[in-house]
């Protein structure tokens, strides 16, 4: 079996950024398991992944446009504190979901000053190129249900869609 839409792939992987540091890794814990073809990861990766087979290895370069998108300066933005009025000892680094022009938006604190907090609207990863060491350790074909909802379901999983 090889890699294809509508597919579930389980994965180990290690990203790292252009600095070599690593971003996240799966060795040493469960495998990550998505659905092919459905959007559920990045697409510079999934078209990677596309062909490959269970035993699979392979090191994937992903640039901005195909990862997390380039950053937007106009994304950072000042805000008055009252904003976050309720929310108790405020810091650099918290994350919230607000509204904006375009629907909801994950926000980023990066920066808080007398009465105003600074907010980063893009991904953390937004501009950056990243490297993924890839280990395909499992594939199966997806359930008529998975395919429906665009996304893998393991047993027990409560889903009331």
């Amino acid at each position: 079996m090889k890699i294809s839409g509508n597919t579930v792939a389980s994965i180990h992987y290690t990203l790292k950024n252009s600095r070599g540091e690593i971003l996240d890794s799966s060795v040493g814990a469960e495998p990550l398991e998505y659905l092919h073809g459905a959007g559920n990861i990045i697409p510079g990766l999934e078209s990677e992944l596309a062909g490959k087979s269970t035993g699979d290895k392979l090191e994937v370069k992903v640039e901005p446009k195909l990862a997390y998108g380039e950053r937007h300066d106009e994304m950072v933005q000042n805000v008055p504190i009252a904003h976050f009025e309720g929310i108790e000892d405020l810091q650099v680094g918290m994350r919230f979901r607000a509204q904006s022009d375009i629907g909801e938006q994950l926000i980023t604190i990066v920066g808080i000053q007398d009465n105003e907090v600074t907010v980063d609207g893009n991904h953390p990863l937004a501009g950056e190129t990243l490297y993924f060491s890839v280990e395909v350790v499992g594939l199966r074909e997806a359930t008529a249900t998975e395919i429906e909802h665009g996304h893998i379901h393991h047993g027990g999983c409560g889903h009331n869609h």
